[in-house]
């Protein structure tokens, strides 16, 4: 692959551009899945490809290619260079990029048991498993479990002297129980929606899970829920469980503190950001308990954006976002960090692939947890109300103005759950929201979740991004409005 990479670096920088960079990579993939005790889907895949990127005239130009023979990169590398010098008659303002040093590393992320090494077999017995727990239940019409597991090895090579040899072990788990009565259906999910849990993990990630032995309370809160009382329309405290805090943080700063939509760069998929450059560091994006940072390094936690260095050879790093409350720093790339006053690029920088090129992407986008303990946020309330687990969401192409529905809430009254409720929401504007914020649980219930089906882009790229945080409490919320019996 090494070869590969320097070879296609050769065909693109003999041709006379100011720079270029090769991504060589090779995946595999497997998921399976089970319904209602039968196998469900089954698929074992694997992708290999480069991609060559090159800046010519003040313009970008990419091409990929599966064909690895000398024609094919040769082809690749020539194609880059046309699009490239092509761009240059409509181009406004030529890009220029800021210095990284070169770097020669190898890299492999933690993983203590290769997925891989087990066979599909034994996926399929454990799931299995799992979907007997829960159709022990009555009640549960439909079961279903699966498990999802990705290796991708990769090479980056530029002309700046760096190659860096990558391999990043990701793996994801869950399942769900759904009941069906009287013209309404009732979902539960463990751990999370979205297929489960997902990090930066081998087959040891499935063990920490104990889905077996979860499978019999979800099951039965599926179906307790049918019998549940609507979910009350007003304003109240709100608590939300750290993996439904950990989509909020994805959709209302994560998505807004993508440079790219800021200044306009992508806005063909689900629009730009209300956070102007105006607003750095000016802004009161929350209250003053509030800290979140993005941060793709290893130590912050095994997450779906954690990785040595980004996809233009930028080490990982941790950026401040959002600091006591105030609004402090945005995701950057080498093209627009000058744009924001930043000498260096804060790494953010990734592709779905080898056919797709490079875009300002969530690494761990995170909020920091606090210094309350769990009594804390229940207790800091007479009467509130705590929700778990997404069921739907809705936000606005800038992000400020959204709704969020989801699977399960019980109503708190003096710290303790009074009584399960059926269909929740909440819907708030992304600032009032994170300002309203009044306690945080502490360390000990931090979790760094997987949101694995993040899209960006035209063609969309799909990718996986971590988001970590522990129950949280919020004053004065609409709660209740979406979901109306």
């Amino acid at each position: 692959m090494k070869r590969l990479a320097l070879e296609a670096l050769d065909r693109a920088a003999g041709r006379g551009v100011e720079y270029a960079d090769v991504r060589v990579s090779e995946s595999r993939d497997r998921e399976v899945s089970t319904k209602n005790g039968r196998a469900g889907h089954v698929s074992i895949s694997e992708s290999t490809g480069l991609g060559v990127r090159v800046l010519d005239r003040g313009c970008w130009g990419f091409a990929a290619t599966d064909d690895l023979s000398p024609e094919g990169i040769d082809a690749a590398a020539s194609l880059a260079v046309e699009i490239a010098r092509s761009s240059a008659v409509a181009r406004k303002h030529p890009v220029a990029l800021a210095p990284e040093d070169a770097y020669q590393v190898e890299w492999t992320s933690p993983c203590l048991i290769d997925p891989f090494s087990i066979s599909v077999e034994e996926n399929l017995t454990v799931l299995l498993e799992v979907d007997k727990e829960l159709r022990r239940e009555a009640g549960v019409s439909l079961a279903e479990a699966s498990m999802v597991f990705e290796r991708t090895r990769q090479i980056f090579a530029s002309t700046s002297g760096s190659v860096i040899d990558q391999t990043r072990t990701v793996g994801g788990a869950g399942f769900s129980a759904l009941s069906f009565q009287d013209g309404e259906i009732q979902k539960r999910s463990y751990p999370n929606s979205f297929g489960g849990q997902h990090q930066l993990k081998g087959y040891e990630l499935i063990h920490e899970l104990r889905l077996a032995e979860n499978a019999a309370r979800i099951a039965e809160e599926a179906v307790a829920l049918h019998r549940a009382e609507q979910c009350p329309e007003g304003r109240f405290d709100l608590i939300l469980d750290s993996s439904q805090l950990g989509l909020q943080i994805h959709e209302s700063i994560g998505h807004p503190i993508e440079l790219d939509r800021v200044l306009g760069s992508e806005a063909n998929y689900a629009g730009m950001s209300f956070l102007t450059l105006d607003k750095l560091n000016s802004l009161k994006y929350g209250s003053d308990i509030v800290n979140v940072v993005c941060d793709a390094r290893i130590g912050h936690g095994p997450g779906l954006g954690s990785f040595a260095f980004d996809d233009e050879g930028v080490p990982a790093q941790s950026t401040d976002i959002i600091r006591a409350g105030r609004f402090t720093g945005y995701m950057t790339s080498r093209e627009t960090a000058a744009s924001v006053g930043a000498a260096r690029s804060n790494g953010t920088m990734r592709a779905q692939g080898w056919n797709r090129i490079p875009l300002i992407r969530m690494t761990n986008v995170s909020l920091l947890p606090g210094e309350q303990s769990i009594g804390e946020v229940f207790g800091g309330a007479d009467h509130a109300i705590y929700m778990e687990t997404n069921k739907s969401w809705s936000i606005d192409d800038k992000r400020y103005n959204f709704q969020f529905g989801c699977e399960i809430a019980w109503e708190i009254r003096n710290g303790r759950r009074a009584r399960m409720l059926k269909n929740p929401s909440y819907s708030g504007i992304s600032t009032e929201f994170w300002n309203s914020c009044a306690a945080i649980a502490g360390p000990e219930h931090w979790t760094l979740w997987g949101v694995p089906n993040c899209g960006k882009g035209q063609p969309e790229q799909v990718m996986g991004t971590g988001h970590g945080a522990s129950p949280a409490r919020f004053r004065d919320i609409k709660v209740g409005s979406a979901y109306q019996e």
